[in-house]
């Protein structure tokens, strides 16, 4: 079997001790020539978001492939109707890296709404500075209105913690959750206009792609903060105008829609955090990813069924 790059301490180990395992030890994703190349003639694939599933993928690994495992909750990556017309289960890692991901999402929402890259910019260029009233004045959380789009694991988790700041919550999904007492269902216009603080974390799909772009971020109220940890979803060049306008407050973004590049627009502006896909980013949670990839796969070649097939 394949695995396409260098994972978390320990998950390896759990795969070498059951199967013969071809890994590619790297932090860097493997070039498209070499990962077909490497593809051949493997029953299983341990992947990540860089690594592009299709058709030519498919035909590469040869009939003997049995399953991809997909190191991320994430399935974009994936053609995830042609590994079924072809019998070739596709898993994911849904729930572990939920904790980790809510909390750095209020992370950056706390970074961007209290300037603290833009402050710890200033120190470390040696810029003078003194206390004063209105240095790097900040907006404040405690009793903002958050809005979550996609109220699925992650943003759940998300409003659980805006519960700690006295954060009112509001989202939108395709349709309400009942089991969200605490939080009010909107429809997205709505939504848009009455979040102070808005996360994106709603997967990406078809129906999501660009689904904010200027016209949807111009309902947001001004002064308001947006967080994104999903790629593709908020129009980047957008979203950087509306923050240099002075429509937006702040914004972070975490996921970024052509990685590693970041989109100049961003780069450009003092009051964007930027972070480069951290979400998940803990010993933990990696090792928790990695080890359930890795039982989906051991489930599959010991012909049962996956785990968290997709």
């Amino acid at each position: 079997m394949l695995v396409t790059r260098r994972l978390a301490p320990g998950v390896l180990d759990r795969l070498a001790a059951s199967c013969a395992v071809t890994a590619h030890d790297d932090d860097l994703p493997m070039p498209r020539a070499d990962l077909l190349a490497a593809a051949r003639g493997s029953a299983a694939v341990l992947a990540t978001l860089d690594d592009v599933v299709d058709a030519e993928f498919l035909d590469a690994a040869g009939p003997g492939l049995r399953i991809v495992a997909n190191h991320a909750v994430g399935t974009h990556n994936i053609d995830v109707a042609a590994c079924a017309a072809r019998g070739v289960v596709a898993t994911n890692t849904p729930g572990v890296l939920t904790a980790a991901t809510a909390d750095h999402a209020f992370a950056l929402l706390l970074a961007a709404a209290r300037r603290l890259g833009e402050g710890e910019r200033w120190l470390r260029a040696g810029r003078p500075w003194t206390w004063a009233p209105n240095f790097l004045l900040g907006m404040e959380l405690s009793g903002a209105r958050l809005g979550v789009l996609g109220m699925g694991r992650i943003g759940r988790a998300v409003a659980r913690r805006a519960a700690g700041f006295d954060m009112s919550v509001s989202y939108h999904n395709r349709r309400p959750l009942p089991d969200q007492p605490d939080a009010q269902w909107l429809p997205l216009p709505e939504l848009l206009s009455t979040a102070q603080v808005l996360v994106v974390s709603c997967p990406l799909t078809d129906e999501t792609r660009g689904l904010l772009d200027a016209a949807r971020l111009a309902l947001l109220p001004a002064g308001a903060v947006l967080v994104s940890i999903t790629a593709g979803v908020v129009d980047e060049v957008a979203l950087a105008a509306a923050v240099e306008s002075g429509a937006l407050f702040a914004a972070a973004v975490d996921n970024h829609v052509s990685e590693p590049e970041v989109t100049p627009e961003l780069l450009a502006q003092e009051r964007i955090v930027l972070s480069p896909h951290l979400g998940s980013a803990t010993v933990h949670t990696r090792q928790a990813m990695g080890n359930l990839a890795v039982d989906n796969i051991l489930s599959v070649l010991g012909g049962n069924p996956p785990l968290t097939g997709v």
